[in-house]
């Protein structure tokens, strides 16, 4: 997304992506309405909603079978009120088959980042394993995207804060039988809380255990595991039995952390390279996108000139990091308050306050649709050269 902005406002760019092409299980599927909007200033939203997705307009919570709306997206002022479903790959191809048609931009497929390059104190590229062999990328700015394992990251003796997360999430797919239930919802009981997403024809599932309890779960077995999803959910009796395997189960080590300083000269950090997002509303590739548009508005007017300058590049932090802040203080409230408490305890929960509150008093969950699908300090678009 940064690299389609800049070279729009007249940067040459290369980017560089490890994989022969996009077609990977994510699990950041979720389009959120600020990043819809972002589509939309950019005169893109109706190519992008061409390609396949699901319409989230609402989301609740099911306590011991009471169901609680959590969040109205309706109620949103933007012009798609609601939160799009979209496999990453498709959101992923959109972006780059509009990026290569400018001039200016250079996608490398099957080319993998390995290591900075650094003269005199200063990042100037990177070495990179094409089908080719190794090559060697120089740049005036390096911007390091490559996730919450960055391997960029790591070499550049940038400082990682660790917040802590006290879960890990186990996926899965799950067939879904039409029943009149469309909207994504989860779902909370004795011992655990599931998410269902609705992908059309299957659920994608959530299951937050304890940290490090994943091991425990799985020496329990297979058939321990499908009782523990139906008896959370007993709408899924009959098709948690096409769990076959473990290898139908993906775990997600959660990692929640971020830099301290997002940058050196000449290179720049963003996305989960910079911030590691729980997988708490979903936000994480939102807010990766917010990065990048800031990133590409601030710095593109500098990198026409051939100049990243270190004040440009701490603009960059200086925009985001309070978002940042804010999002990861929430993901934590709600991972120390409300979730580990009940994956923890062995009586039925009972439903938060909050949740008794906004399912009484309707237009409150505008504002949680707000937090959830906005956050704070939405980005937008109007850098044009």
């Amino acid at each position: 997304m940064m690299g389609y902005l800049l070279a729009r406002s007249g940067v040459d760019v290369i980017v560089l992506e490890k994989h022969a092409d996009f077609l990977r299980d994510f699990r950041g599927d979720t389009v959120h309405p600020s990043t819809l909007e972002l589509f939309r200033e950019l005169g893109l939203l109706d190519g992008l909603l061409s390609r396949p997705y699901q319409k989230t307009e609402r989301i609740s919570v099911t306590v011991n079978g009471r169901r609680y709306d959590l969040a109205d997206f309706t109620r949103l002022p933007v012009h798609s009120k609601f939160v799009a479903m979209m496999p990453q790959w498709d959101l992923l191809d959109f972006i780059a088959d509009q990026a290569r048609k400018l001039p200016n931009f250079r996608l490398m497929m099957s080319t993998e980042a390995k290591a900075l390059v650094e003269a005199d104190g200063r990042i100037q590229g990177v070495t990179a394993q094409s089908p080719d062999g190794l090559i060697d990328v120089r740049s005036v700015l390096t911007v390091a995207a490559d996730g919450r394992d960055s391997r960029l990251r790591a070499q550049s003796g940038l400082e990682v804060k660790d917040l802590g997360a006290p879960i890990d999430v186990f996926w899965m797919r799950l067939p879904r039988v039409p029943d009149g239930v469309g909207e994504s919802f989860g779902t909370l009981g004795a011992g655990g809380f599931l998410v269902q997403i609705n992908r059309g024809d299957y659920w994608q599932c959530a299951l937050p255990v304890p940290k490090g309890g994943a091991d425990t779960i799985r020496a329990e077995g297979l058939e321990a595991f499908r009782a523990r999803l139906t008896r959370l959910a007993p709408g899924l009796a009959g098709v948690a039995e096409t769990l076959t395997s473990w290898d139908d189960i993906k775990l997600l080590t959660v990692q929640v952390n971020r830099l301290k300083t997002w940058r050196r000269e000449g290179l720049l950090c963003i996305g989960d390279a910079s911030h590691a997002m729980s997988p708490i509303g979903g936000v994480g590739i939102n807010l990766a996108v917010q990065d990048a548009v800031a990133a590409a508005r601030i710095l593109a007017p500098h990198l026409r000139r051939d100049e990243a300058p270190e004040q440009a590049l701490a603009a960059v932090q200086k925009r985001r990091e309070l978002p940042t802040r804010l999002t990861q203080r929430a993901q934590i409230a709600a991972q120390d308050r409300v979730l580990l408490p009940v994956l923890t305890q062995a009586e039925p929960p009972k439903a938060p306050l909050f949740l008794k509150v906004l399912d009484h008093v309707p237009f409150l969950r505008g504002f949680t649709a707000r937090a959830v699908g906005i956050g704070a300090r939405p980005e937008h678009w109007y850098n044009e050269p």
